[in-house]
C-alpha cells in the first residue's frame, strides 16, 4: 500500500507541482505552434504522451543495463534523441496512415516531437537524473509529465481560442497575450507546490 501512496505522489508531482511546460518550461515550441486549433491540441497531446511512454520505456534500460556498465555514459544523448527521433517515426507512419486529417493538422510539429525538449527532458531526468527510484517509478513520473503537458495544452488552447474572440487590445494580440497567459497559468500552477 505504501507503494502505491509513494508513486500516487509521483503521479501528481510530475502532473502539477513540477509540469514540464510550466514549471519546467520545455515543449514550449510545440506548446505555442499547436494551440491554435483545439483538434491538433488533441492529437498532439496523445502523440507526446505515446512517445513520452516509449522512449522512456526504452532509454530508461539502455540507460541501466548498456550506457551505464560500459562506462559509455556521454553518449547518453546521443542514443536517447536516436531512440526518440525512431519513436516519432514509427508514430508518424501510423498517424498518416490512420488519421491523414490529423496527419495534415499537425503539420511540421509531429516530426518535431523528436527535438521537443520535453521529451528529451524527460527521458534524461528519470534516466540519469535522478528523478525516478527504479523502472515503475520512472514511467509514473512520465506517464505524470506527459498528462501534464497535455493538461497545460488543452487549457491553454482553450483559453488561447476564447482570447480570439474578445476585444483584446491590438498591440495584445497573437503572441503577446499567449505569452502572458502562459505567465499566468504558470503562477496559477505555483499553488500546487504545497500539495506534498
Amino acid at each position: 500500500m505504501e507503494l502505491v501512496g509513494v508513486l500516487l505522489a509521483s503521479l501528481i508531482a510530475s502532473l502539477l507541482i513540477n509540469n514540464v511546460l510550466l514549471s519546467k518550461v520545455l515543449g514550449v515550441c510545440s506548446f505555442l505552434g499547436v494551440s491554435k486549433k483545439i483538434e491538433n491540441v488533441f492529437g498532439m497531446s496523445a502523440a507526446v504522451i505515446l512517445v513520452m511512454l516509449a522512449s522512456t520505456a526504452i532509454t530508461y534500460p539502455i540507460y541501466f543495463y548498456i550506457l551505464k556498465p560500459l562506462n559509455i555514459v556521454f553518449l547518453e544523448t546521443i542514443a536517447f534523441i536516436l531512440v526518440i527521433a525512431s519513436v516519432v517515426q514509427l508514430l508518424e507512419l501510423v498517424i498518416k496512415k490512420f488519421s491523414p486529417g490529423l496527419y495534415r493538422g499537425l503539420g511540421v510539429f509531429l516530426p518535431l516531437i523528436t527535438t521537443n525538449c520535453a521529451v528529451l527532458g524527460i527521458a534524461l531526468g528519470v534516466a540519469s537524473g535522478g528523478e525516478a527510484v527504479n523502472f515503475l517509478d520512472a514511467m509514473v513520473i512520465t506517464l505524470g509529465s506527459a498528462l501534464g503537458y497535455s493538461l497545460v495544452l488543452i487549457a491553454f488552447s482553450a483559453i488561447r481560442i476564447k482570447l480570439d474572440s474578445q476585444d483584446v487590445p491590438r498591440a495584445f494580440k497573437g503572441l503577446p497575450i499567449a505569452f502572458i497567459t502562459a505567465a499566468l497559468m504558470s503562477l496559477a500552477f505555483l499553488g500546487f507546490a504545497g500539495l506534498i
